[in-house]
């Protein structure tokens, strides 16, 4: 097993249709306004920007994402991973019932930075919850954010 390669899942139902809660996602660049771990977020170009993201525990990652497909008949949202983790990550939204939307992140990213590349093994628990602190955050950030859109 690869102790720095991360695959993550987080199933989010929002209370808005898939339109709205796609416009929302399709704006990294706002991201900090909603979502607290992600402290920083700026964009370089109209297909890719960086970002700082921490969580709980006491590091922050850069990463610089590239949009790999943005669809919004779909509503598939992708991006490639590059910085202090490398991979890609995914927003998938669907209409389970009508002015409500469920939203299914994906990422799979290995992880470059060498203090957390040599903490793999010991810190891949405490990594996880971490990462799972931050999905509940951004869950929360973003039902109250879509009240106000």
């Amino acid at each position: 097993m690869n102790w720095c390669h991360y695959r993550f899942r987080s199933v989010w139902d929002l209370p808005a249709a898939p339109d709205t809660v796609y416009a929302v996602l399709e704006r990294p660049d706002a991201y900090p306004s909603w979502w607290p771990q992600v402290r920083e977020a700026t964009r370089i170009d109209e297909r890719s920007g960086t970002a700082r993201i921490r969580s709980f525990l006491p590091y922050d990652l850069v990463v610089t994402l590239t949009e790999r497909r943005r669809d919004p008949v779909a509503h598939v949202l992708e991006t490639a991973l590059a910085g202090d983790v490398e991979g890609w990550a995914r927003w998938t939204l669907t209409a389970p019932e009508a002015g409500r939307t469920r939203a299914v992140y994906e990422q799979e990213v290995d992880v470059q930075r060498p203090l957390l590349r040599r903490l793999a093994l010991p810190a891949r628990p405490l990594f996880t919850a971490n990462h799972a602190l931050m999905m509940r955050a951004g869950r929360r950030g973003l039902v109250a954010h879509l009240d106000t859109v």
